[in-house]
C-alpha cells in the first residue's frame, strides 16, 4: 500500500506543480499502482534491442521505466501541454532514448518499432487498434478498459462478438493478462481496464481455412477488412441485408444493382451464409464469403 501511495503522491505532486487538472473526456487517466505498472513493464520482456512504441505517455509513468530497459522508448503524446512536461521530467531524470512527438497517433505515421507498451487513451481504442494492425511487431502489451478487452477475443454468436474480434482473429493472437481497478487511476474512471497480450500470428487466411502454410497478402486481407466492416455496421441483420445497407463500403453499385447481383447467385453455400445473421458468421465465412463476392461479382 506504502509503494502504491508514494507513486499516487509522485503523479500528484507533478500534476500539481505543473498546473495541470486532467481531463477524463480526453482518456488522461494515470496509472498509480506502482505493482501493475511494473507488471506491465515486465510483461513486455524488453532488452537492449528493443525499440517500443508507447501512445498516451502523459507524464511517464510507464516512459521511464521502459526507457531503463529497451534500447529506445517512441512516446506520442497528443497533448502539447503534457508533451512539455514529459520531454522536462526526461531531461531532468537524465533519460536520452525517448522521442517524444506531440502528434494525434490515430493521424501520424509511426517510426521504427518492434514492440508497443501503453495505457491507451481508452477514446481511441478501437481506430489506434485497428491502425497496429498496419504495421509489423513482435508483441504489443495494451491496457484497454475491460468492456472493450473482452470484444477484442469475442466468440462467434456472444454479445462480444464483433469486427474489432473478426479482424484480429487471423491477424494476432489476443492475451488477457490480468485486470486492473478502476482504483488504480486518477481521475478513476467508471470501469475497471485489463491489459491484453496481442501477439501477431504471421499466418494467411489460408492457415485456418485449409492448413496452407504462406502469409495472407496485403490484398487478401483488404478485402476481407471491407466486407467486414460493411457486416458489421449491421451485426444483427441477416448478411444479405447488411451487405446491402453497407454496399457503399464494398462497391459502387445502386442498392438495386447491388440486390440484383445478390439475387443471381447460385451458390447454396454463399445464399446460406448470406440467409445468416452477421453475429452468427465465423471469420472463416466472412473469409470464404467476401473472396467469392469480390472475386466473382463485386
Amino acid at each position: 500500500m506504502i509503494v502504491t501511495e508514494s507513486l499516487a503522491k509522485q503523479t500528484k505532486d507533478i500534476l500539481n506543480k505543473n498546473n495541470i487538472r486532467l481531463n477524463k473526456n480526453l482518456g488522461q487517466n494515470y496509472l498509480i499502482d506502482r505493482n501493475k505498472r511494473d507488471q506491465i513493464v515486465n510483461f513486455a520482456n524488453l532488452t537492449k534491442n528493443d525499440v517500443v512504441l508507447e501512445i498516451g505517455p502523459g507524464i511517464g509513468t510507464l516512459t521511464t521505466e521502459l526507457a531503463d530497459k529497451a534500447k529506445k522508448i517512441i512516446a506520442i503524446e497528443q497533448d502539447s501541454n503534457i508533451s512539455s512536461i514529459l520531454e522536462k521530467r526526461l531531461a531532468d531524470e537524465g533519460i536520452d532514448n525517448v522521442e517524444v512527438i506531440n502528434e494525434d497517433a490515430v493521424i501520424c505515421d509511426f517510426p521504427y518499432f518492434n514492440k508497443i507498451v501503453s495505457n491507451l487513451p481508452y477514446q481511441i481504442s478501437s481506430p489506434i487498434t485497428f491502425k497496429f494492425l498496419n504495421y509489423d511487431f513482435d508483441l504489443a502489451i495494451l491496457m484497454y478498459q475491460k468492456e472493450f478487452a473482452s470484444r477484442m477475443n469475442g466468440k462467434v454468436g456472444t454479445k462480444d462478438y464483433s469486427r474489432l474480434s473478426a479482424m484480429l482473429y487471423f491477424k494476432c493472437d489476443v492475451e488477457l493478462l490480468t485486470s486492473v481497478s478502476s482504483e488504480s487511476f486518477i481521475p478513476k474512471p467508471k470501469i475497471d481496464s485489463s491489459v491484453v497480450k496481442l501477439t501477431p500470428q504471421m499466418l494467411a487466411l489460408g492457415d485456418k481455412l485449409n492448413n496452407v502454410n504462406e502469409e495472407i497478402s496485403d490484398e487478401d486481407f483488404a478485402i476481407y477488412s471491407k466486407y467486414t466492416k460493411a457486416l458489421f455496421q449491421h451485426r444483427n441483420k441477416k448478411a444479405r441485408n447488411a451487405l446491402i445497407d453497407s454496399r457503399h463500403v464494398i462497391s459502387s453499385l445502386d442498392k438495386k444493382e447491388f440486390r440484383n447481383i445478390l439475387n443471381e447467385i447460385t451458390s447454396t453455400k454463399i445464399n446460406n451464409l448470406l440467409l445468416e445473421r452477421v453475429i452468427k458468421i465465423s471469420p472463416e465465412d466472412i473469409s470464404y464469403l467476401s473472396k467469392f463476392l469480390n472475386d466473382k461479382y463485386v
